[in-house]
């Protein structure tokens, strides 16, 4: 019955790996980022472009989003998208080790936590949360950029490119709307 045991090691499961920070990030805090802006993105979704997608399951796809990492580890995004056959093999064994987590649970909880561990990945929501940890991403290299740490110089141009032209309208929105106030100080915040 480890399946909490697991996850509570997100903590020590460290993000950007291959790159200089000056702020570690582990995937932990990554997957609270990613479901309050996945969270955000389901309800615009809803009040700005007349959708019907849910917010809440938004936000706990993005919670469970990164767990099969406190088995693999968090392999470095040029590795995972080298090749079609590496990063095939790789979606294999993320679902290996989340088929492996679940196991650790009772049997009777296993299906309320699959839907999230092991998600429809067609499913708007799924697509919003995606585009959530984009921005996430991207955020990141704002934050980095910031402190002066100029090795997430490429990363940011790439990933701004990717969310000007996502073809999620409310990966836009969000972007255009509050990715600027990331580039503010707190002073700058106090006074918006």
């Amino acid at each position: 019955m480890g399946f909490f045991a697991y996850l509570s090691r997100m903590k020590y499961i460290k993000r950007w790996s291959l790159m200089y920070s000056s702020m570690e990030e582990n995937i932990m805090e990554h997957s609270h980022q990613v479901a309050v802006i996945a969270h955000c993105l389901g309800i615009i979704n809803n009040k700005e472009f007349g959708g019907t997608a849910d917010p809440e399951k938004c936000a706990m796809l993005a919670l469970y989003h990164e767990i099969s990492e406190v088995i693999t580890g968090d392999i470095p995004t040029p590795i995972k998208y080298f090749n079609a056959q590496i990063n095939s093999a790789y979606r294999d064994l993320e679902t290996l080790a989340c088929k492996k987590l679940l196991s650790t649970l009772p049997e009777n909880l296993r299906g309320e936590y699959e839907k999230y561990a092991l998600p429809d990945t067609d499913s708007y929501e799924y697509k919003l949360m995606k585009g959530a940890d984009k921005l996430a991403a991207y955020i990141k290299c704002i934050e980095e950029l910031k402190g002066g740490n100029t090795e997430f110089a490429k990363a940011e141009s790439s990933i701004r490119k990717a969310l000007e032209r996502h073809e999620l309208p409310e990966v836009v929105y969000f972007y255009e709307k509050f990715i600027p106030s990331y580039k503010k100080s707190l002073d700058e915040l106090d006074r918006e």
